[in-house]
């Protein structure tokens, strides 16, 4: 992440942020734009609802969900109640 830059936002009284205009005008954000926080153990990420789709499905590519799924449900049956 060569480009991360870090701006310094604070929590009103409300819980608000205010995004800083330089990140509103990077990113296309306007008023009005629906934005998604997703909280990682590195912190927390704001970003708009389609870069958050873009970000979950390149972190998912090439998985296979419902194998995953599967197996961890054999493992439960397998392994018994606990």
């Amino acid at each position: 992440m060569s480009d991360a830059v870090t701006h310094p936002v604070t929590i009103g009284d409300r819980g608000r942020l205010v995004v800083p205009q330089q990140v509103r005008e990077r990113h296309g954000w306007e008023a009005g734009t629906a934005l998604v926080a997703i909280d990682t153990d590195a912190g927390m990420l704001v970003m708009s609802v389609d870069e958050g789709l873009a970000w979950l499905r390149h972190r998912l590519q090439g998985r296979d969900l419902v194998a995953e799924l599967l197996e961890e449900r054999r493992a439960e049956v397998v392994g018994g109640p606990s």
